[in-house]
């Protein structure tokens, strides 16, 4: 029990140190005192939340333990202190961080060969990563040239959001996409809506323009 309970420690102290940029937006908010007090709350509600699913599949962990639960955890802290800040700070993080990683995609696709590497890729990505071995369930449509296609019918992101009491993140998760891929050059990212929005799939569609 001590050796498990050191491993969920180094654990959580690992994936908070992964999570500073959170810590850096509170700080522009609150002051030093306030900002360790909601650090410190946020370790303790991750290690709870680590400690009580630890026997989840491995490619649902894949999405709670790097993603959920971290996201989960530093809301709440920061809900605690100061619920209008709370989602102001995660949503104009989160989209921040997504805008530099579609920043970062967008000049791998002005190299020739890319975009449609990029295309082909996502079939095989997406039942790997949002699969039913990742806790999701999916209609994955027939390949079309130039165009790939599904809808999410269930989301580990909806289920273990709002068993954390906090389902109103599940939206800024799905707005992530739309921050990532919306200006890829020569690819086109479409949503109509999303189940962290209420209604009943996420639907996503990426092709390729001229």
């Amino acid at each position: 029990m001590q050796t498990e309970n050191s491993e969920l420690k180094k654990r959580t102290i690992k994936t908070m140190k992964e999570k500073k940029v959170f810590m850096v937006e509170i700080t522009k908010r609150l002051s030093s005192s306030e900002c360790e007090k909601i650090w410190r709350d946020a370790h303790k509600r991750l290690y709870k939340m680590y400690a009580e699913h630890q026997d989840l599949p491995k490619g649902v962990a894949m999405h709670t333990d790097s993603f959920i639960f971290p996201a989960a955890a530093i809301y709440l802290a920061m809900k605690a202190m100061d619920p209008n800040m709370a989602y102001n700070v995660m949503k104009k993080t989160m989209a921040e961080k997504s805008t530099k990683t579609g920043q970062s995609i967008a000049k791998w696709c002005r190299i020739p060969g890319f975009r449609k590497f990029f295309l082909g890729m996502w079939d095989s990505l997406s039942h790997r990563m949002f699969g039913e071995t990742a806790g999701f369930k999916n209609v994955f449509y027939p390949r079309e040239k130039g165009c790939f296609r599904m809808d999410i019918i269930q989301c580990p992101y909806n289920k273990y959001l709002t068993e954390q009491g906090c389902p109103e993140l599940n939206v800024l998760f799905c707005e992530n996409d739309v921050h990532t891929y919306r200006n890829l050059p020569g690819i086109k990212f479409s949503r109509t809506k999303t189940i962290g929005a209420g209604d009943d799939l996420c639907d996503f569609k990426i092709e390729l323009v001229k």
